[in-house]
């Protein structure tokens, strides 16, 4: 487990929060999520993150398999929790952020479950951002159970949290090696409805990451093989920035 806190004093007013935002993405020099396509940065609202920003402060539970903890990067760092805790931090400023991340190589949903299980009392998460689907495929496991224990983890997690809790799955990485060795489709699938079933929000690593690819933006699977380090912490960062833009979005329009 990683702990990260970012503390960046005082608080913002929901009904500066548009504001905020806005002038964030005036400074930026690059396209949104370097880039992603914009339908898929797309949110819903996000309640429990809104209701956070006008306190102050948004914890923020990060919980999954390897690509939370290093994914090939050169370091913890360059993950791509670690670098959503730098970028939407500056991004929500001056509110708090703090991240903590969970997980480890090889973890699959029920062992995510039991994690939320037993530290989201603790830690009392404003936002969930559960990375899965990755393991499961690879290792032929049942769709449908992962469904259903994403769908029991979250119904639980609802029962005692309610909207204080916002819930975001994030699917696979986009590889054509997967793709041509495992069913990764029929797991896509099954998040997707187990994200309509229960009220949580589906971030399409799997469709973002496939299009820095076929663009020729970013292509981790085609990188020199003395480069491939680099680029894993390149694209962590590119998918922090587009998650960033998702959970932003689902801010502005929570306060609408």
């Amino acid at each position: 487990m990683r702990t990260m806190l970012i503390r960046l004093g005082g608080r913002l007013p929901v009904l500066a929060l548009g504001l905020a935002l806005l002038g964030g993405v005036a400074a930026r020099a690059e396209p949104p999520g370097c880039g992603a396509p914009a339908d898929e940065l797309e949110a819903a609202p996000l309640p429990g993150t809104v209701a956070a920003l006008a306190r102050g402060e948004v914890r923020v539970m990060v919980v999954g398999s390897a690509s939370t903890q290093m994914g090939g990067t050169s370091g913890p760092a360059a993950t791509w929790p670690e670098r959503l805790k730098a970028v939407l931090g500056a991004r929500i400023a001056p509110a708090a952020l703090r991240v903590e991340a969970f997980g480890g190589r090889g973890t699959v949903a029920a062992d995510h479950a039991r994690i939320i299980a037993e530290e989201a009392p603790r830690f009392r998460p404003h936002l969930i951002i559960w990375q899965l689907g990755t393991v499961e495929a690879a290792r032929g496991l049942p769709a449908e159970e992962m469904s259903d224990t994403v769908q029991e983890a979250i119904g639980k997690l609802r029962a005692t949290r309610g909207e204080r809790t916002d819930v975001v799955l994030m699917d696979p990485q986009f590889s054509r090696f997967f793709r041509a060795n495992a069913d990764v489709e029929s797991y896509r699938d099954r998040l997707r409805l187990a994200a309509a079933a229960s009220g949580a929000q589906l971030f399409s690593r799997w469709a973002i990451m496939r299009h820095w690819a076929e663009t020729e933006r970013l292509d981790l699977e085609r990188a020199p093989r003395g480069g491939r380090v680099a680029a894993a912490d390149e694209l962590h960062d590119c998918v922090a920035r587009a998650l960033t833009e998702f959970v932003l979005d689902g801010a502005v329009r929570g306060r609408r």
